[in-house]
């Protein structure tokens, strides 16, 4: 969904807004996540958190019915042929805009083939395709890890001078007490207060993301991000106060929503149209691949061992740093390609 109005939103868009007005939609989805962090701390202490998913799962349903009101991609409906539903899109963006359709004739080659998984592999395409899934998959690695990490660490109390032993020993039918310790317990008003915090560091660094993207390069300013970002992970083991804990928390969601702005933008525009929505629809699988992994590194690896678990987040943030320095093309300034 995330992946399809962003497509949209990038064939809108003249060349220069983009790198301007894709970051700004980040904003929504800052707004949806205090939303829920809010709506949390009020349901899961009264009714619990059954009710949240049910609660939350309402605006979707909502957009599924709002769908209709969106219209298509006039690039799309052209490079189909059908040229008739394009005209009729530009000309109703024209009349919101009180301005009216230049003259002229709507002309753009009809793409006989339709974008194909193998294109992706073409040796044009090989190296980027292949280094964009490998970013794809470890941003969200980092971005819900950092997520699920900062629950943990606010589950466990894991800052200086804090009570490190707060488990609860779980006791198991007939058997007496469990092996296994449960750091299960609920969050304090304090501890909503700090993802609060923590998550609206996700547009903290928008206007320094926006300006690195344009004037940096869309690769640079990536791979720098990522470089951060490693560094980050690293500081959360140092011993340090529950605000020092809260900073780097908060960098953290700054970084880690200015990758993925930034990667977002990157695929949409790499790639032509007929092969657009095919790879931010693959490079969005491997994302999911990424976010499946993130918990069993965050909740069970960081059970174990918090440094453990954070080296290798960090690791895989220098990866993707190294990746995205390298990518073969930067799409900084460049219009949307056509065909292949």
């Amino acid at each position: 969904m995330a992946a399809g109005r962003l497509i949209i939103k990038t064939e809108f868009l003249p060349t220069k807004y983009r790198g301007y007005m894709l970051p700004l939609s980040q904003v929504f989805w800052l707004a949806g996540s205090l939303l829920i962090i809010g709506l949390a701390s009020v349901v899961i202490p009264t009714i619990g958190w059954r009710w949240l998913i049910r609660i939350a799962s309402i605006p979707g349903i909502i957009l599924i019915m709002a769908f209709k009101f969106i219209p298509e991609s006039a690039r799309f409906n052209v490079s189909t042929g059908n040229i008739q539903a394009a005209l009729a899109t530009l000309n109703h963006i024209a009349r919101m805009n009180h301005s009216v359709m230049p003259e002229g004739k709507l002309v753009e080659p009809v793409l006989e083939k339709r974008g194909r998984f193998a294109d992706l592999l073409d040796a044009k395409y090989l190296r980027t395709t292949l280094q964009i899934w490998v970013i794809w998959l470890g941003i969200s690695f980092a971005y819900y890890g950092v997520i699920l990490a900062s629950a943990e660490l606010l589950e466990r109390d894991l800052v200086c001078g804090s009570k490190a032993d707060s488990e609860v020993v779980v006791t198991g039918g007939d058997s007496g007490e469990s092996q296994s310790p449960c750091y299960c317990h609920m969050f304090a008003p304090s501890d909503y207060r700090t993802m609060i915090i923590s998550t609206i560091g996700e547009i903290a660094l928008n206007p320094l993301n926006i300006l690195g993207i344009n004037f940096l390069g869309r690769r640079l300013s990536l791979s720098i991000t990522m470089g951060c970002t490693a560094l980050f992970f690293l500081l959360l083991n140092i011993c340090t106060s529950s605000a020092g804990l809260i900073g780097f928390l908060f960098m953290l969601r700054a970084l880690v929503a200015a990758n993925f702005n930034t990667i977002y933008i990157y695929t949409a525009e790499v790639y032509p149209t007929a092969m657009r929505a095919l790879g931010m629809g693959t490079s969005g699988s491997l994302c999911r691949i990424g976010a499946m992994v993130a918990p069993f590194i965050s909740q069970v690896l960081m059970s174990a061992s918090i440094l453990g678990a954070l080296c290798l987040f960090s690791s895989v943030c220098v990866v993707c740093a190294i990746s995205a320095f390298t990518l073969p093309i930067e799409t900084k300034g460049r219009a949307l390609q056509q065909i292949k």
